[in-house]
């Protein structure tokens, strides 16, 4: 079955992917190079999480962010080995030596970057804007309201003349760390619909200004074709995936992590209070449920990788939890999931997904 014939490609500048699905971008080491690139090769957009990389790597004691670094860059060649398909790279603003990842990227030569975890207005690269304008590499930095989306566009607009590539808009059904005050999470007047409504509204000014077209990519909570379906009659350019794609032959977790996906119920998605303080959505397990009992998980902080993080208080490392959880060691760590991860029944592949995702599309659309 042939994508165009049934659904809009997405355009970011230059860049077109057939299939207007961004694959999230999901760390410690759950989007890698294998899902990412498999991901890429069907289309879609696939995308490599940059946070905690260097974990990975037996020489991170000595030095943290060069490990990061270097990891980096191995993930971004190893996927660019497997695929000729659009890659990004998700890269959280929060992270301490942020600006790093976003150079190596850049000099990497690829195709996207994501910016989370923070709003890009000042010192995210160390390069100048001018620089910045004659990059192959384009920009989207993500959001959960209209208002943020102002914010950086209005920043880059007066002081750069120029303005991002795209917008991922993230609403408070996704997995992971959420934009939201916990107590907002599931009041009406936040939901991902009209949020994206009012960004696709927020982006016009900036798109008859700049003479382009600047695609909003809805995230958070999205499942089935039905709903890229929903999604793309509202205006939105494409969707964000991830916990969809966490249940796939190449995502780059443990079996085990997978499996938790699998295994869960609707009750055992739960929303936790993150050491970073901000609330975050994943499958409650023992090691959850003892954190939440005030039991504490002793660790060594290797380094300050994230800037908000106050190791002395925190009740457990994030990044060795989340690391434990990606190589299969559920007991010291847990799995962040979106609101729908228990709808997930069976590991499938990237491709058998993204081709019932599109077949669900033309469903809807009556095509």
């Amino acid at each position: 079955m042939k994508a165009e014939n049934s659904i809009p490609a997405l355009k970011i500048g230059n860049l077109e992917a057939r299939v207007p699905i961004v694959q999230g971008g999901m760390g410690v080491g759950i989007s890698g190079a294998n899902l990412a690139s498999a991901v890429a090769n069907e289309g879609a957009i696939g995308v490599i999480s940059s946070v905690g990389l260097g974990i990975f790597d037996s020489d991170v004691k000595t030095s943290f962010a060069e490990a990061n670094k270097q990891a980096l860059i191995d993930e971004i060649r190893r996927a660019r080995s497997m695929t000729k398909g659009i890659l990004g790279v998700n890269i959280m603003l929060a992270l301490t030596d942020h600006a790093k990842h976003v150079r190596a990227a850049i000099d990497e030569k690829i195709d996207i970057v994501f910016l989370g975890a923070g709003l890009p207005l000042k010192n995210f690269v160390d390069m100048s804007i001018s620089e910045l304008k004659k990059l192959h590499t384009k920009f989207a930095p993500k959001v959960s309201s209209a208002r943020a989306a102002d914010l950086i566009f209005k920043h880059w607009a007066k002081n750069y003349n120029h303005v991002p590539d795209a917008l991922v808009v993230e609403g408070p059904l996704a997995g992971g760390h959420l934009g939201f005050k916990k107590e907002d999470l599931d009041k009406p007047e936040f939901s991902l619909e009209k949020i994206v409504q009012a960004c696709v509204s927020c982006l016009k000014p900036y798109e008859e200004r700049f003479k382009k077209i600047i695609p909003v990519i809805a995230a958070g909570g999205i499942y089935t074709g039905a709903d890229i379906y929903k999604f793309l009659r509202m205006g939105a350019g494409a969707v964000k995936m991830g916990t969809r794609f966490v249940a796939t032959y190449e995502c780059d977790a443990a079996d085990e992590f997978k499996q938790m996906y699998v295994d869960c119920k609707k009750e055992d998605i739960t929303v936790i209070d993150s050491p970073l303080g901000l609330p975050g959505r994943a499958i409650v397990n023992k090691f959850i449920t003892d954190v939440r009992s005030g039991l504490k998980k002793p660790f060594e902080c290797l380094w300050k990788c994230l800037k908000m993080c106050d190791y002395t208080k925190a009740p457990y490392c994030i990044g060795q939890a989340l690391y434990n959880a990606k190589m299969g060691n559920l007991k010291d760590g847990f799995a962040f999931a979106g609101a729908n991860a228990y709808r997930i029944k069976e590991i499938i592949s990237v491709k058998d997904l993204i081709e019932t995702l599109l077949k669900e599309y033309k469903l809807a659309a009556g095509v």
